[in-house]
């Protein structure tokens, strides 16, 4: 028995010192339509494979979820994900390109601005509630010494929903709330939390599981919210921390505020237990898919836009406001009933108070579009400029 232990023991360094050439190992991406399928070269990926972050994550990691998904019909995909803070520096040859390309020419020597002074953001309390139906504003966050979750050990998965609780468990009066850990869920708790639209789904999308996010599902993985059911996290999704502001209706100004307010306390407790979160000047807020840098923020609205949604330039009055749109159910949805989850296109460059005012200020412009529509006039003296 020994011996035949001591035969695979052999085979298996054999096999590890076996090294195939770049050429050899270098992915086919003649079929691919993501940002990492347009920079990626052989020349760099015979480069960038000779190196690996103090955690051992490899280009061949950054590049796995591209590799295995060559593009999306309707929106182009970044093709990579982080495994660690350092991923960004390490293999900066091939993320610097992407993130300027995702993020409308950022570049490697700009630097980020953050704004979480919600008295900065103009109106955004006026938003019409007959057409739009709720508002959120959500962003993620990583903590600082852990691996991100395309990478991280279980016990680093562990130690992360830890700390969370603990912190969590530190809010008070309106932030007041309760940690679900899914595994311990009964099925009439997740039934509620499914139906408030609260819980994250289990990864069934291939991006997730291909970056490597979905291993050991559901351990150390959670939800908090507060009692108001109006401010909530996510407990190492796709990122370390996902926190969430919502509501009913249109005041954005008020879901804005409670989300800056919820996001600095989150953060100040984290730093009294001696872990700050992963920032740096030129990408700021360091998040897993190189699309949520810098603010990581998404600010939209469920809204109704019937008309507007069928007009011949709906498409290019979105991309003058630089929004996005997407079916209520999410990124792979259609609009049903004409409603549409509409959010900032941009993360990266702008402050959050500027991605939410971009928000604020298109949606109203929309709004007024559809309600020109709806009595039969023309919309060509609204057509904004491009922002």
């Amino acid at each position: 028995m020994a011996d035949n232990v001591d035969t695979v023991c052999e085979c298996m360094d054999a096999l590890s010192l076996k090294r195939l050439s770049a050429e050899e190992e270098f992915p086919d991406l003649s079929q691919h339509n993501n940002h990492m399928a347009k920079v990626l070269t052989l020349d760099m990926y015979k480069n960038l494979r000779e190196r690996a972050t103090p955690n051992g994550f490899t280009i061949d990691k950054v590049i796995q979820t591209g590799v295995d998904n060559p593009g999306h019909p309707f929106i182009m995909t970044v093709g990579c994900v982080a495994g660690d803070e350092e991923t960004y520096e390490v293999f900066k040859e091939l993320l610097d390109p992407i993130i300027e390309d995702r993020h409308g020419g950022y570049k490697p020597s700009d630097k980020h601005k953050t704004d979480l002074n919600p008295d900065n953001l103009k109106g955004g309390d006026d938003l019409d509630p007959n057409y739009v139906l709720s508002s959120r504003v959500r962003t993620g966050r990583s903590i600082c010494a852990f691996s991100l979750p395309p990478h991280c050990t279980r016990g680093e998965r562990r130690a992360v929903e830890a700390l969370s609780i603990e912190a969590l468990a530190s809010l008070s009066e309106d932030l007041k709330g309760k940690y679900y850990a899914l595994k311990n869920m009964t099925e009439a708790e997740q039934q509620q939390l499914i139906d408030d639209h609260f819980l994250f789904d289990k990864p069934v999308s291939p991006l997730l599981l291909a970056s490597g996010m979905a291993r050991d599902w559901p351990d150390a993985r959670g939800i908090w919210h507060n009692d108001n059911k109006t401010f909530l996290v996510w407990v190492n999704e796709e990122d370390h921390l996902r926190v969430i502001s919502m509501q009913t209706g249109g005041n954005m100004k008020e879901v804005f505020t409670r989300f800056c307010t919820g996001l600095t306390q989150i953060e100040s407790l984290f730093k009294e237990k001696g872990h700050s979160f992963m920032w740096n000047e030129h990408l700021g807020y360091i998040l897993t898919c190189p699309s949520n840098l810098g603010t990581g923020l998404r600010a939209g609205v469920h809204v109704k836009l019937p008309n507007m949604s069928k007009h011949a330039d709906f498409e290019e009055v979105l991309k003058r406001l630089r929004l996005q749109k997407r079916g209520t159910g999410g990124v792979d949805t259609d609009a049903v009933g004409g409603v549409f989850d509409m959010s900032n296109a941009d993360r990266l460059g702008f402050s959050e108070v500027e991605l939410v005012q971009m928000v604020v200020d298109g949606i109203k412009l929309l709004i007024e579009m559809e309600k020109k529509l709806e009595e039969g006039q023309s919309i060509d003296e609204l057509m904004p400029a491009q922002k």
